[in-house]
């Protein structure tokens, strides 16, 4: 799915993160999100290879990295550990500055990235997410019912584990399944690829992980930067889907305005997974806003 890509593994802080990586010019970081891996890009990166050098990562937890367990206070899970995983991996590989697209938990990695390390991050695209503090927030039984994981996952092992691991194909075809599109926009391969690695016990802990520490941690990490007035510093572009959740229940634009300085964003006519139903309408809105004033 990644034809021209190398993979390999890089060992940040003991933890081992899995890669490929492929194209030349400037540093473009790719992350994805639940249930999946970072082949959620294998629409968009042949095309994105040729403007930037991609790497497409699987975070702590996920895909083929490691999986470790979770601490008491879920904090090995926070999303500034998660993006700490992410910034170490660009530096082994040699990028100190980078531009960074991100899909749902990725994308809460990501702007976490930005925040603690605006130095790194020199452009930041969000797909189909809305903050995590104001998500939680501003929930309403419309946001409870669409995103009952939120609420699921995070109750205390292993709860939620012992119930995905007694049938991990039937979670994820539910879960990825019961959004507007169905399961008709993941390939063969792709889908295979899924239910692989969630078949792994250790991937469901490392999932569950990643949502307790959403519902703890991260929020206490969101609320520091409101009282600090800490805000993403580097140019954000915004897109969500048209027909998911995050378009009927929140405001993206208005609440990423509320934590960044240059925000711009729209809907784009799809639901949640964009990369995979929407690839070339991705494509046509983030490679100018990644490339800035160089022709695509």
């Amino acid at each position: 799915m990644f034809d021209g890509f190398d993979s390999g593994t890089a060992i940040v802080d003991g933890i081992a993160i899995r890669y490929v990586r492929g194209g030349s010019g400037p540093p473009l970081l790719l992350l994805h999100g639940h249930p999946q891996t970072h082949v959620i890009w294998h629409k968009v990166s042949a095309q994105l290879a040729r403007h930037f050098t991609v790497v497409a990562a699987d975070l702590r937890g996920y895909g083929d990295s490691d999986k470790p367990a979770g601490l008491d206070d879920h904090g090995n899970y926070a999303k500034r550990v998660m993006a700490n995983d992410q910034v170490g991996l660009m530096a082994q590989l040699g990028f100190e500055r980078f531009a960074v697209m991100a899909h749902d938990r990725g994308a809460r990695v990501a702007y976490r990235m930005a925040l603690d390390h605006p130095q790194r991050v020199t452009r930041l695209v969000t797909l189909d997410i809305a903050p995590t503090l104001a998500m939680y927030e501003n929930t309403t039984l419309q946001f409870a019912t669409a995103y009952y994981h939120w609420f699921f996952l995070i109750r205390p092992a292993p709860f939620p584990e012992t119930l995905i691991n007694a049938s991990p194909d039937a979670y994820l075809k539910y879960h990825m399944g019961s959004r507007n599109a169905g399961l008709a926009p993941f390939t063969e391969a792709a889908l295979a690829e899924y239910l692989r690695c969630i078949r792994d016990p250790a991937t469901v802990h490392g999932i569950c992980e990643d949502y307790r520490a959403s519902a703890g941690i991260d929020l206490a990490h969101e609320r520091d930067d409101i009282a600090a007035g800490r805000k993403i510093e580097c140019e954000l572009l915004v897109l969500w889907g048209a027909d998911g959740t995050i378009a009927k229940c929140s405001d993206p634009l208005k609440e990423f305005g509320k934590i960044a300085r240059k925000v711009s964003g729209k809907a784009l006519p799809c639901g949640h997974y964009i990369p995979e139903e929407a690839p070339q309408q991705l494509l046509d809105e983030a490679l100018p806003f990644l490339v800035g004033a160089r022709e695509v």
